[in-house]
């Protein structure tokens, strides 16, 4: 199909100014893009009261315009992204990506190519490391249960560290960097769409294992569809 005009979703709010200009690249001159997010509109006291963090449910981070981070159950989010895919496929989208290493189920789109990346990373990225050892950097501690279910496919266990693309400082992406070296780390698959050029750079100043960007995995596959 010719596709003219794609959207991206953020669990966020839109536009993601740390992901935006890496998808934008990607693009050719001829596709428009569309850019949505959970969070548009939205105060932080109405997040916190239609997206609360629930005792023994999943969490989710992202950056709101301001630049800060919130926390938000996974239930809830899960329910307002299939609205926002509705919304975008409305407005003429022929292609919509998410973005977020999140795990959704039951996520449709009718009339649009829908990407969702936990659907590809866990596989693609696998297949690339082989039997090494992958260190996983994700932004929260409660997170990494459900990682070890996420990534069981890997031939090799792999490892964790914490550091939030959001909050942390540089020192606390070096040292989660330097933990997952420790780990018996061979390569570091940053699992979430918020670390970026700066977060690979520190990561690659401290410790001599390549480093995976989520964000540039997804902005590629979409530069070969278009």
């Amino acid at each position: 199909m010719s596709v003219s005009k794609i959207g991206t979703l953020t669990i966020g709010q839109a536009p993601r100014s740390d992901i935006t200009p890496i998808l934008e690249a990607a693009l050719p001159e001829h596709v428009t893009c569309v850019h949505a997010g959970v969070l548009d509109g939205l105060s932080e006291e109405e997040i916190a009261a239609r997206f609360p963090v629930q005792q023994g449910h999943g969490v989710l981070t992202s950056r709101l315009l301001n630049g800060s981070a919130v926390v938000m159950g996974k239930p809830a989010v899960g329910a307002a992204v299939q609205k926002k895919i509705d919304w975008l496929a409305a407005e003429g989208c022929q292609i919509i990506a998410l973005l977020c290493t999140g795990e959704f189920h039951g996520l449709n789109c009718d009339g649009a190519w829908l990407i969702e990346p936990d659907r590809i990373l866990p596989p693609t990225l696998n297949a690339l490391v082989g039997n090494r050892r992958a260190g996983i950097l994700v932004p929260l501690e409660s997170q990494i249960a459900s990682e070890l279910t996420k990534w069981k496919g890997a031939a090799v266990a792999p490892v964790f560290a914490v550091a939030s693309p959001y909050t942390a400082t540089e020192q606390q992406i070096a040292d989660a960097a330097r933990s997952l070296e420790a780990q018996g780390a061979e390569i570091i698959l940053t699992d979430c769409m918020g670390y970026t050029g700066w977060h690979r750079e520190i990561c690659s100043q401290h410790v001599e294992l390549p480093v995976v960007l989520s964000n540039q995995l997804l902005a590629d596959l979409l530069r070969n569809m278009l």
